[in-house]
């Protein structure tokens, strides 16, 4: 049964899983002895969970934010991921993906989706993690043909090395997805999984060439550029204490489709993403460190450059 579309100002598609980080910074995995429980993954509204607690939770997180979960469907037979970190501040935070013996997230298919919420969705967002097994890849291509460019339509090139069997596979299987979008982004090591450039304007070029209108590079700690026709923006690093880098992305990404949605000019877009990044990153969690808007503007203004 098809949904109200008009409701629908984002559309996310790809992982979703349940993440399991310390309370104490500092310490190896094997000595940690509290954890805390969060919603993980890239941001996903059509995905998939395990028929199990996990799968559960993650329901409950998505109403818990306010988000729609009309999209996530259970798998029989597969768990709900678990992801596992090590927290060395400042820049040093180890990954451990459980996602065996396969993710639900990548059993999504063509024929289970709801392209009309898919065409109407203002921002619709899509992930490479999500073209790295089928069907879930065939999913992915499918949807981004039937939305044929509308309105923002996002690829996060998301490259996580362990899901796939090469770089080059990956290259591979994101080309098709690339000439489907309108915006691109990725960190240097994912642009050059995308488009082979480490530069990031000439990966900014090289994205552009491909399809998009909007490439956006994030360069860490050189902090984000953004190239489009009518040329580049570059955006500073916000300076902040770091305790977790591993939601920086996400809140990046949650204050990049708010300033596309709210019609702002590209400088102003990527210098509020940039700084929503940035908080995220001075907090533990991921799902649960996402600032407000006010937060933002808050620290832009202490950094003279609320802009």
């Amino acid at each position: 049964m098809a949904s109200d579309p008009a409701r629908l100002d984002v559309l996310t598609m790809g992982r979703v899983g349940v993440d399991i980080y310390p309370l104490q910074a500092g310490v190896a995995l094997e000595d940690v002895t509290t954890f805390g429980k969060y919603l993980g993954g890239s941001a996903a509204v059509i995905t998939r969970t395990g028929n199990d607690p996990f799968g559960r939770f993650v329901h409950h997180a998505l109403k818990h934010y306010g988000v729609g979960d009309q999209f996530v469907t259970g798998v029989p037979g597969l768990p709900t991921p678990v992801t596992f970190c090590e927290i060395f501040p400042p820049d040093d935070f180890p990954i451990y993906f459980y996602r065996y013996p396969k993710a639900p997230d990548l059993e999504i298919r063509p024929e289970e989706l709801d392209y009309d919420a898919i065409r109407a969705a203002r921002v619709f967002w899509v992930t490479a993690t999500g073209l790295s097994a089928e069907p879930s890849r065939s999913a992915t291509l499918a949807a981004l043909r039937a939305r044929g460019r509308a309105g923002v339509t996002v690829l996060d090139l998301d490259y996580r090395p362990m899901f796939w069997p090469s770089r080059q596979a990956a290259r591979d299987a994101v080309a098709p997805a690339l000439g489907l979008i309108t915006v691109a982004v990725g960190n240097l090591d994912e642009c050059d999984m995308a488009v082979g450039e480490t530069d990031p304007r000439r990966a900014g070029a090289a994205l552009l060439a491909r399809g998009a209108g909007l490439a956006v590079v994030k360069q860490g700690p050189r902090g984000v550029l953004a190239v489009t026709p009518a040329g580049v923006v570059e955006s500073p690093p916000v300076s902040i204490e770091i305790l977790n880098g591993l939601g920086a992305g996400d809140g990046f990404g949650g204050a990049l489709c708010h300033g596309l949605l709210a019609g702002w000019d590209t400088a102003t877009v990527i210098r509020f993403a940039n700084a929503a990044g940035a908080l995220v990153a001075s907090r533990l969690a991921c799902s649960d460190a996402m600032p407000t808007r006010t937060e933002v503007e808050a620290l832009l203004a202490g950094t003279g450059d609320a802009g």
